[in-house]
């Protein structure tokens, strides 16, 4: 009996040894996973964090008898496109796939640049309203409506690999450019009436108007959780309009500087670039949900809706003082 005993101990003895070693190599593979996969994220979140809300930001490379508002257009979308790279349109395990301010911020950029567009092509890329659409601008306009959440598969329509939202932009781009150097070159419109003027400030306002609403409706259905992501998303976005129109509006200030002199029009003008540079710069370092009414703690939605409804009333009051 001891005999068979002291035979099979060893064989025990074995197993349990080879069991412990390859159970404690599992535990350090996990862990030395856990701890890749954690500089991955973490590594890549750092890097690729970037709110650039530079509001003293000027185009690079100006068209010398070009438009200031298509320059401005153009080194936005440059900017965020192809130098800080395109982000909400990578997928969950990128380096970057988790962050959202970024990519809500970067979305807010260029839906005002494409929302503006409709206005290049319709108002202030033509003589008139009737004559015939700038082939340029049409092509940018339609380019920029592109959703900027389209990776190179989009699964919801089709297996096949397709065409990628920054690419969409990049396009659009060119055509602005494009545009630009033809209009230097005489051989484009942009028309620089009062009345086209007021129908920019006026679909500004529109937009504005729109983001407001959202914002409303955030602070009355959502607020009340301190960090709450939704929030978070929701200021970044208005952020990142809120950025782009400031500079969008600088620039179309300077195409329209005769006009905004002849209906004297600096003071108003002015206050409204200075309520839309006050939103834009606004940073907190964690964005808070808390009650509008809390004591204890901000809410930035609040505030920043304060300064968006004090700028919509100054761009109305510039339209209207357009119309007259």
């Amino acid at each position: 009996m001891f005999s068979g005993l002291s035979r099979s101990s060893p064989r025990r003895w074995t197993r349990a040894l080879l069991g412990t070693r390859w159970q404690q190599g599992l535990r350090r593979a996990l862990l030395l996973t856990t701890a890749v996969v954690v500089a991955y994220v973490g590594i890549g979140s750092v890097a690729y964090h970037r709110i650039d809300d530079d509001t003293g930001f000027i185009a690079p490379a100006p068209t010398a008898g070009g438009s200031y508002t298509i320059d401005m257009a153009a080194a936005l979308i440059e900017r965020e496109v192809v130098l800080h790279e395109w982000q909400p349109n990578d997928p969950w395990f990128t380096p970057d796939g988790l962050l959202d301010n970024t990519p809500n911020f970067q979305q807010g950029i260029v839906s005002a640049v494409g929302r503006l567009s409709f206005e290049m092509l319709d108002q202030l890329g033509r003589a008139r309203g009737s004559s015939q659409a700038d082939p340029d601008l049409e092509r940018a306009a339609g380019l920029l409506q592109f959703p900027g959440n389209i990776w190179i598969f989009d699964f919801s329509k089709s297996t096949m690999p397709t065409i990628p939202s920054e690419d969409q932009y990049r396009a659009a781009l060119s055509a602005l450019q494009s545009y630009n150097l033809r209009l230097a070159a005489g051989e484009a419109v942009f028309d620089r009436r009062a009345d086209s003027l007021a129908a920019t400030v006026l679909r500004v306002a529109a937009d504005l108007g729109s983001q407001s609403a959202q914002i409303d409706a955030h602070l009355e259905h959502s607020s009340g959780f301190i960090l709450n992501i939704s929030s978070d998303d929701l200021f970044y976005q208005t952020k990142g309009k809120l950025y782009a129109y400031y500079l969008l509006l600088r620039e179309i200030g300077h195409d329209f500087e005769r006009v905004i002199q002849e209906r004297n029009l600096q003071a108003v003008w002015g206050q409204a670039m200075v309520s839309l540079r006050e939103a834009a710069e606004l940073r907190p370092t964690v964005v808070l949900d808390a009650p509008p009414d809390s004591r204890l703690f901000a809410s930035h939605l609040s505030s920043q809706g304060f300064y968006l409804l004090r700028a919509l009333v100054q761009l109305n009051e510039v339209a209207k003082v357009l119309a007259v």
